[in-house]
């Protein structure tokens, strides 16, 4: 093995120990614990703030490049998938509705006229 193999290797048994240390940190304490309430609040908005990071780059770029035209696919089954779920809030199976009728238009769109 060279120099860098073991770097790498390091590295990798690093980041598992740390993993595996803050993965169980809630098990190692015999008392409840709660976060305080303004890292309650703030965990709130985190999956909202996940879930733009991955799906909005995806809908709006191509390559690292802003999308050029409106005759993309993608932008229509965004929208129809965020009228779906903003019309039946609340409803129930809301986020696999909105899943749905996001892809039944970008499929015919895609496949049907090349978007």
């Amino acid at each position: 093995m060279n120099h860098t193999d073991f770097w790498t290797l390091g590295v990798i048994v690093g980041l598992g120990v740390v993993t595996l240390v803050t993965r169980s940190f809630f098990f190692l304490s015999n008392r409840p614990w709660h976060p305080p309430h303004w890292a309650q609040r703030g965990l709130q908005y985190a999956p909202i703030a996940a879930l733009s990071a991955v799906v909005l780059p995806e809908v709006l770029m191509t390559q690292g490049q802003l999308i050029g035209t409106w005759l993309d696919a993608r932008l229509f089954a965004a929208v129809a998938g965020a009228a779906y779920f903003f019309l039946r809030r609340g409803q129930g199976q809301a986020v696999l509705g909105t899943i749905v009728s996001g892809m039944l238009v970008y499929l015919p769109l895609h496949i049907g006229l090349g978007w």
